[in-house]
């Protein structure tokens, strides 16, 4: 059984001219340890749910596995905050080599990674998926009611794998990031078909956020909130259309419009 992601919090509530004590739900933070063939590879603080799921969507964002069976072995200890994974294969673990900064360009463009793992793992997607107005504001209506953690506090952020018709699964987190990673291992634990799929998201649309999704391969990033400027020159030089803002009955479509149908 997971442990559970909030927690209450005594607190003093001013409302309407007056002090009371109540209680609050705030957001867990819970930093896993990663180690790689005994190695520590990574922390990440995160939230304490789904963690097979994200160990796995991170180690693959990163490179270090395409597949699940390029992992042996995966063991959890939650009390310790540790995920200890034995490869298939041995590889290089190096963090300074991951962690290595890297700029290149591609034909000239405006395509640039900060890592070297990005510009080994990010891919540029060929989706023909088109997708409606209605459809995008009918999937960000689902994200947003399937996540009652963000509801009660308000601290987290959720992400979803769809299709253009429905939301299939959804991941709540601390960091964006981490959501995005849950998503990318349950996929890849259960062999979940990514092509013609959409990722719907609650958060800032940063460079990281656009390269975890070329690394997906998914062709449509719907968000709530904003892009940033490199996170969107990453999305045309890598095929992905973004979907931003999507409040009420508008968006902005800032990549990539020829995936939105308006027949």
């Amino acid at each position: 059984m997971e442990r559970p992601v909030t927690s209450r919090w005594p607190i003093l509530k001013y409302e309407s001219g007056r002090l009371q004590e109540k209680e609050d739900e705030v957001a867990d933070e819970f930093p896993l340890t990663i180690r790689v063939d005994g190695e520590e590879f990574a922390t990440i603080v995160c939230s304490p749910s789904d963690l097979e799921d994200m160990v796995i969507g991170f180690l693959a964002s990163e490179g270090m596995i395409r597949t699940m069976e390029d992992i042996a072995k995966l063991s959890l200890d939650e009390a310790r905050g540790f995920a200890d994974v034995q490869l298939a294969a041995a590889q290089n673990t190096g963090k300074d080599w991951y962690n290595k900064r890297f700029i290149g360009s591609c034909c000239g463009k405006s395509r640039q990674f900060y890592f070297h793992n990005d510009a080994r793992t990010a891919k540029t997607v060929m989706s023909r998926t088109t997708i409606t107005p209605e459809q995008c504001l009918a999937l960000m209506r689902g994200l947003q009611h399937a996540s009652s953690d963000f509801r009660n506090t308000g601290g987290v952020h959720n992400a979803a794998l769809c299709t253009t018709e429905e939301l299939l699964t959804a991941r709540t987190d601390i960091g964006r990031h981490n959501a995005l990673d849950k998503l990318y291992g349950h996929c890849l634990r259960h062999r979940i078909p990514l092509k013609g799929k959409v990722l719907v998201f609650s958060g800032r649309v940063s460079s990281e956020v656009l390269l975890k999704t070329a690394k997906i391969g998914v062709g449509i990033l719907l968000s709530k909130s904003a892009p940033t400027q490199l996170a969107l020159q990453l999305a045309s030089d890598l095929g992905i259309t973004v979907i931003g803002f999507i409040r009420g009955d508008s968006f902005n479509v800032y990549t990539h419009p020829e995936r939105l149908s308006t027949v």
